[in-house]
Parts: structure tokens; C-alpha cells; sequence
């Protein structure tokens, strides 16, 4: 299997992941939001990803992987944020945590390469 493939199947799945794991949390205005913010960055990483593996050049690939990189930092934001507040349970938590943190190091090398090459 293929770097590209691999990486559409995991952010898809981390993504997947961040939707079932806040989805059964009780309303409440603060949950919406939070619920909402992680929501769209972690759907966008993965969105953005596969974009990223569709791009027509360089330049276009350079940008897309730029949009990852933001949205895939403030998807770690936003479990810190839910870690502060204790919305979920350890276990769960921490396995989104570290997820995140290996496709924050992943992505941020990635655009690096990427720049080196424009």
C-alpha cells in the first residue's frame, strides 16, 4: 500500500473516530461548540488530505498540505481543550491524542518536504 492511500485511510478513520466519540456527549452550549470546532477541523485534514493526493502540481499540493497542517493543529487544540474539561474518558482521550500528535509530526514533515521542492 501506498503513503497517499495510507494516510486517506487514517485521517479518515481518526476523523470517524472524533465523531464517535463526542457524538454520545450531552448537549450543552460549550459541548456544541467544542463538538462543532473538532468536528470540522479533523473532517477537513481528511478532506484536505485527499485533496492533497488529487493536486494538478507542486504548487497546488504545497497549499493543500498547508490547509492539513492548520487544521490537523487546531484538531490538537481542541482535544486539549476537551482533556481540560474532561469530556472524555482517559483511555479514549488518549488514544485521539496520540493519533493526533503522529499525523501533526507526519503532515508538518511532509509540507516541509513538499517546500523544499517548490
Amino acid at each position: 500500500m501506498d503513503f497517499n492511500q495510507i494516510f486517506r485511510d487514517r485521517t479518515k478513520k481518526f476523523s470517524l473516530e472524533i465523531i464517535k466519540s463526542l457524538s454520545p456527549l450531552p448537549y450543552s452550549d460549550a459541548v456544541s461548540i467544542i463538538r462543532k470546532q473538532i468536528i470540522r477541523s479533523s473532517t477537513s485534514v481528511a478532506s484536505n488530505y485527499r485533496a492533497v493526493c488529487r493536486a494538478r502540481s507542486e504548487k497546488e499540493k504545497f497549499a493543500k498540505i498547508c490547509i492539513v497542517v492548520e487544521e490537523i493543529d487546531e484538531t490538537q487544540f481542541w482535544l486539549e481543550i476537551i482533556e481540560d474539561l474532561e469530556y472524555l474518558e482517559d483511555k479514549k482521550l488518549l488514544l485521539l491524542k496520540s493519533e493526533c500528535e503522529e499525523l501533526v509530526k507526519v503532515m508538518t514533515t511532509y509540507k516541509h518536504k513538499l517546500s523544499q521542492n517548490l
